[in-house]
């Protein structure tokens, strides 16, 4: 439930708009190339309980999927999901003038600690986001 500020909420919700005829099937994105450490927000509050839990107070703790996905790959697997054509379009004013190339975690120590690791699926994250951007656009007028 991300505001369309970021990068997977931002493309399933042009996805949607798209798909619902209120875009035309144009999606403009930024670097495609950065790569990024996704994790299901369900995992992370479940991450969060268990170190709530059985953490110890006052050490600092990851948690992430430890995996650096390229951003192009998150547009491809939603692409994927859609039934329309779309394409893809490069809008500069997207480019941030620096960034970092891969940012990844680790959740090492939270797995130590308290057998931390994410369960959901890249792919079903992006899914379940899709179809929220589709229900929301459904029910706006």
């Amino acid at each position: 439930r991300q505001t369309a500020n970021f990068v997977i909420p931002s493309f399933a919700r042009q996805i949607a708009e798209i798909e619902a005829g209120r875009q035309k099937p144009v999606l403009m994105v930024g670097d495609l190339s950065a790569r990024r450490d996704f994790s299901d927000v369900r995992d992370i509050v479940r991450g969060y309980r268990l170190l709530a839990e059985k953490g110890i107070p006052g050490e600092a703790y990851q948690l992430c999927s430890g995996k650096a996905v390229a951003i192009n790959d998150v547009l491809r697997i939603l692409l994927s999901l859609s039934h329309a054509d779309i394409e893809v379009r490069v809008d500069k004013s997207r480019l941030r003038k620096a960034d970092i190339p891969i940012l990844r975690g680790s959740f090492a120590k939270a797995s130590r600690a308290v057998n931390f690791s994410g369960k959901i699926p890249l792919r079903k994250t992006l899914q379940d986001t899709l179809e929220y951007w589709r229900e929301l656009t459904a029910t706006q007028t």
